[in-house]
């Protein structure tokens, strides 16, 4: 079983050191995510390699099967999820090509379904403090091996999307105090949290936005010019955090989200969505 999950593009999982590389077809009780799991093995690790918008970047951020996504990960065994995610650099010191390992959102999403619960089952999760700390440090520590500058803390705004922001929305975000934008980590990370699995965001700034007047406004083409260049740092800093991360002693920090969290009685919880949950449930409810 994997141990260790990782959303983010398709080419994440062509990594030197990568064995045993073979594709699993997974369905959930929310539908297909977005396209079938790579796992394959590295330094003795099983790693788990979900293309979030589908292999040929199929999905726009807001068709994005979030729930499914991170439930075939939960199946699969997973404890811990990096996202490894392209953003917007909403500061003049976080240039493109640089990482920010994140510790905040702010949720400008209004599209998306946000929970796992509902439909006679009620839960509510800490969420204060979103990412794991234990992860985003290992994440941060790992870019600093590899030599990849790297931002330890910062504030992403998740955008709906599909289009980047208009210049006054960004000066908005600036002025709020976020660090990057981007348009996929929520509500990943609320849902992973529901999930009890320990989350963090590895964000690699592909462009300034639109706020920043000495550069051109953010096109698809730059974009996907400096993302191709992020790829092979994002694969050395994921080589580097998987070691770290096998080495951690214990189970995964948010291995319990969800144990206080579960407001509705055994009782009064409906059947179907009982069995829909019982993945999530299960270890938590006392019968």
């Amino acid at each position: 079983m994997a141990k260790i999950g990782i959303i983010g593009g398709s080419g994440l999982y062509q990594m030197e050191g990568l064995t045993g590389l073979r594709e699993e077809h997974v369905e959930t009780p929310f539908g297909a995510p977005s396209d079938a799991v790579m796992l394959g093995e590295l330094e003795g690790v099983e790693l788990a390699f979900l293309p979030r918008h589908g292999r040929g970047h199929r999905l726009t951020p807001g068709e994005v099967p979030y729930r499914a996504n991170i439930h075939a990960l939960k199946q699969l065994g997973c404890e811990w999820v990096i996202s490894v995610s392209a953003v917007g650099s909403l500061r003049g010191d976080i240039p493109p090509g640089h990482v920010v390992t994140v510790d905040q959102y702010i949720d400008r999403t209004r599209q998306r379904p946000t929970s796992f619960f509902g439909d006679g089952i009620v839960a509510h999760v800490s969420f204060g403090d979103p990412v794991c700390d234990t992860l985003r440090g290992y994440l941060y520590d790992a870019a600093v091996e590899a030599g990849v500058p790297a931002f330890e803390r910062g504030t992403y705004v998740c955008i709906e999307g599909p289009s980047f922001s208009t210049r006054a929305e960004s000066e908005l975000f600036r002025r709020w105090g976020a660090d990057v934008v981007g348009m996929t980590n929520l509500p990943e990370a609320r849902l992973a949290r529901e999930a009890s699995l320990s989350y963090a965001s590895l964000t690699m700034a592909t462009d300034y936005d639109c706020w920043h007047r000495g550069h051109d406004e953010v096109s698809v083409e730059s974009v996907i010019a400096v993302i191709t260049q992020n790829v092979a740092n994002a694969q050395r800093i994921l080589k580097a955090a998987v070691a770290r991360i096998a080495a951690h002693e214990g189970p995964a920090p948010h291995a319990d989200a969800l144990k206080y969290a579960v407001i509705t009685s055994p009782d009064a919880m409906r059947a179907d969505t009982r069995e829909k949950l019982a993945l999530l449930l299960d270890p938590v409810l006392v019968e």
